[in-house]
């Protein structure tokens, strides 16, 4: 910040005091070249609120569970038998509910901070190039497409981490670059001519997934960004038409947007790692033996 900002309170009544909400985060300050931004404070404070919920809940935690954690097993249990409808085992559901219950709660905590009063409308006011500029202290965080595009990151590069844990690395790259394929040509093209057609195509084949999971990484940030971003501008365009009133029913449908993109994204998450832990070479050995057997 510098010598000429100044904290404040947004008003819509005063045109200099308005605000409009930017595609990006507003840097708020700086640690060397590193910009802090309004969107990085944000997500800094939902982990300190997942961490505090957390060690709440671990202090608490009784042999003769009280009303609040009955409440958490039941939400916690319900969580599992929904993951065991995906995951089809608990075995894998143990395994992963950690990582995507987690997710879960940072991206609906992110998504409801936005709705809080004074999110995105309490900052400060910098002078850039000869006019004032207002920044936000605090902004929601899914708001901020660098924000999903990071957890889509997460979400796709973890999901093959586990897949290489589970059915290991070989078979995880082989799954994208399918050298096996390639070796038919050689060793089965004289009693089977149809894989000289067929292992090529089964090699492009691996190379189209390899592309897809850059797909999800731009699907999953970019629907959970678009979603949250435009029920902010919504709630702002209400705003200016009419205060206090008017946003009131919006802002309680916001609340049930942000609950559904949390849900929907930690399921796909899930089905991500779902499909990572899956061994699709022996379920290809398995049809090719029946095959002979037919």
């Amino acid at each position: 910040m510098t010598e000429e900002a100044e904290i404040t309170t947004v008003s819509h009544e005063n045109p200099e005091n308005s605000h409009e909400v930017t595609l990006f985060a507003e840097p708020v300050f700086h640690i060397g070249d590193f910009a802090i931004t309004n969107s990085l404070l944000s997500g800094w404070l939902v982990v300190l609120i997942v961490l505090a919920l957390a060690l709440v809940i671990r202090k608490g935690i009784k042999s003769i569970p009280g009303k609040i954690q009955s409440l958490f097993e039941i939400i916690i249990e319900g969580a599992l038998d929904l993951c065991d409808q995906v995951t089809g085992t608990r075995a894998l559901s143990l395994k992963v509910f950690p990582t995507v219950f987690s997710v879960f709660f940072f991206v609906l905590i992110n998504n409801w901070l936005g709705l809080i009063p004074g999110v995105g409308s309490i900052g400060f006011y910098e002078m850039h190039e000869g006019s004032k500029v207002f920044i936000p202290i605090l902004r929601g965080g899914t708001a901020d497409i660098n924000t999903t595009l990071a957890l889509g990151i997460l979400a796709v590069v973890g999901s093959n981490l586990f897949g290489i844990i589970i059915v290991g690395f070989w078979k995880t790259f082989n799954k994208y670059v399918n050298l096996v394929a390639l070796s038919k040509i050689f060793t089965k093209a004289r009693k089977e001519p149809t894989v000289l057609i067929v292992a090529p195509i089964t090699f492009f084949v691996g190379l189209l997934e390899a592309i897809g999971e850059i797909a999800k990484i731009a699907s999953l940030s970019f629907r959970l960004f678009g979603n949250i971003f435009a029920g902010e501008v919504l709630l702002m365009s209400m705003a200016m038409i009419l205060k206090f009133v008017l946003p009131v029913p919006f802002l309680l449908l916001e609340v049930f947007v942000g609950l559904i993109q949390a849900l929907i994204f930690s399921l796909l998450t899930l089905v991500y790692f779902t499909i990572a832990s899956q061994d699709h070479s022996e379920h290809e050995e398995d049809h090719a033996h029946k095959e002979a057997h037919a």
